[in-house]
Parts: structure tokens; sequence; C-alpha cells
């Protein structure tokens, strides 16, 4: 009878014992899934989750948050997942947050990521949605490495095939690489295109300094660009057209003279064709020039007249008064 009592009270307290660690695990797993505490639900939606699960971990800014609770197929592109977030984080998630599906670590894992968005922006609240963002599997990763492991396998053969034919003499380039009197004219060539440029720099330098040297206005083309000087040759210029109208005048009036004297009209026809007229005008003149020789005599004669020479002497000291 002692016999059965131990061992329905060690039976007793192994039930206890058990249950304790049953509560004690359903605590902690609770406890870590947030189920005794102040959670709220944000919602996201992705065209593909990567493997991930109901039960894995949440993120924000690299501190866990909150799990997924459930993950709901809509259609072949459109995938919910909600999730369950501790309400001391929400205040801080603001409705630009991002999220996003990653991996923890190289091989653990795949959890939801939330990424803090840029600016300010109203709070979330319970059973929002936020954005979110899905980025390339593993999958899509390897197949777009194939394609290119492919079409660098196409590049290296065409590769090898132009530098076969290159080491072959064929192409222009293996011409040039075999062919050594081209290679010497293309060397030539370009020796004499260095030249070229060298001739062609300095020419233009040159004419740079021909221009600069035109606006200076120790020069033709420097006078002429003083707007002062460009008034004067107008001015020069319009004098000159009235002076050549005038010189046309003047010609066409002596033109007519000249006519006149050819006709045998005009005064000048008169003296030049009337030999006594000509013969009386030398005469007259002869006669001018003695009657003034006799009275500069009759002068020098006064001037030492005894009767004058006071006079004379009086005019003579005037002069020289003048003159000083």
């Amino acid at each position: 009878m002692e016999k059965s009592n131990s061992q329905k009270i060690q039976l007793g307290i192994f039930v206890i014992i058990g249950t304790l660690v049953f509560l004690a695990a359903i605590y902690f797993v609770g406890n870590k899934q947030n189920m005794f505490g102040n959670t709220s639900k944000l919602k996201a939606v992705f065209a593909n989750v990567n493997g991930l699960q109901p039960g894995n971990n949440v993120r924000y800014a690299g501190i866990d948050i909150g799990t997924v609770t459930e993950i709901e197929m809509i259609n072949d592109t459109t995938i919910n997942i909600n999730m369950l977030i501790d309400n001391k984080i929400m205040h801080h998630i603001q409705k630009n947050a991002v999220a996003t599906i990653s991996s923890d670590g190289l091989v653990g894992n795949m959890i939801v990521n939330i990424i803090p968005g840029k600016g300010v922006a109203k709070k979330v609240e319970n059973g929002d949605v936020i954005q979110s963002y899905s980025r390339i599997g593993t999958d899509a990763m390897l197949e777009t490495l194939n394609e290119t492991n492919k079409n660098a396998a196409l590049l290296t053969a065409d590769l090898l095939k132009i530098t076969n034919e290159i080491n072959q003499g064929k192409g222009t380039v293996g011409t040039l690489l075999k062919d050594s009197v081209m290679s010497r004219d293309l060397k030539e060539t370009i020796h004499n295109l260095k030249e070229t440029s060298l001739g062609t720099v300095k020419s233009i330098d040159n004419l740079n300094h021909l221009i600069l040297s035109l606006n200076q206005k120790d020069n033709v083309i420097g006078v002429l660009n003083d707007k002062d000087v460009a008034v004067k040759m107008k001015n020069i210029i319009t004098n000159l057209e009235k002076s050549s109208a005038e010189i046309d005048k003047v010609v066409t009036n002596l033109n007519a003279t000249v006519v006149n004297i050819k006709d045998g009209k005009g005064v000048l026809n008169y003296l030049s064709n009337d030999e006594n007229l000509v013969k009386k005008i030398d005469s007259t003149m002869m006669n001018l020039n003695d009657a003034s020789g006799k009275l500069n005599e009759n002068l020098e004669a006064l001037k030492h007249n005894f009767l004058f020479r006071g006079y004379f002497k009086k005019q003579a000291k005037e002069k020289a008064k003048q003159g000083k």
C-alpha cells in the first residue's frame, strides 16, 4: 500500500514538472512569437516569397520586431504576407517604408526586412499594407549567370577566330602586322600627318595673332575701325564728290571756251589773232616800263633835293619806328 502511494506521488510530481515545462515552453515560444505582448498587424504584397515561411522573423533596421503569421496566395503573381509587429516599434515605422525578403546570413532562414523610408511620412497603423520590393532570387541569378557564360563562350570563340586570322595575315590588321612595307608606309603617313598638324597649328596661331593685331589702332584696319576716322573719311569722300562735280563744271566751261577760241569767238581769240593789237599792247607795256623808270629817277632826285629832304627823312624815321 505504501509502495503504491509513493508511485502515485512520483507520478504526480512528474506530471506537475512536465506541465510546468510545457507551460514554460509555450511561454517562451509565445513570447518569441509575440503572442503574449501588445502587437499590431502589417501586410505586404510580393510576387515571389523566395522560400519564406510562417514563423520567420521580421526585422526593421536590423532589429527583430515581429514574425510572419500567414502567407496567402492570391494568384500566380500576387502573394499576401501577414506580419505581427510589436507595438513598441510600430510608432517608428512610416508609411513609406519598404519590405523586402532576404536571407538571415548566407545559409540562414528567409526573413522579411523592412527598410525605413526617406523623408517624413505618417506612421503606419494596424492593418496597413506597406510597399514591397522583390529582389532577384538565386535561381534568377544563376539563370542570368548561365546566359552570361554562354555569351562569354561565344565571344571567346569569335575572338580566337579573329586572332587566328590576324596571325595568318588575313584582313586589314593582319596585313598591317605582317606586311613590313605597308607598315613603313603607314608610319611615314602618320609622321607626315603629324608634321602637317604642327604646321596647321602654327598657321592658326599666326592667323590669330594677325586677327588680334587688326584691332589695334597703329594699322590701317584699326584706323578704319575708329568711328571718328570713319566720319572724317566719309566727309572727305563727300567733299571730293562735290569737288568732282565742280571740276566737271569747270572742265565743261573750259571746253566751251576752247571751242569758242577755235571758232574765232571771244576776247582771247581777238587778242591772239589781231597782230596790230598785240603790237600796240607790247608798245604800251614798253612805254609803261620807261615811264616807271623815269618816275623812279624823279623820286630819287626829289629825295636829294633840299626842299623835300626833310620830308623823306621824316618818312624814313616813322618806318624805322614801325619796324621796331
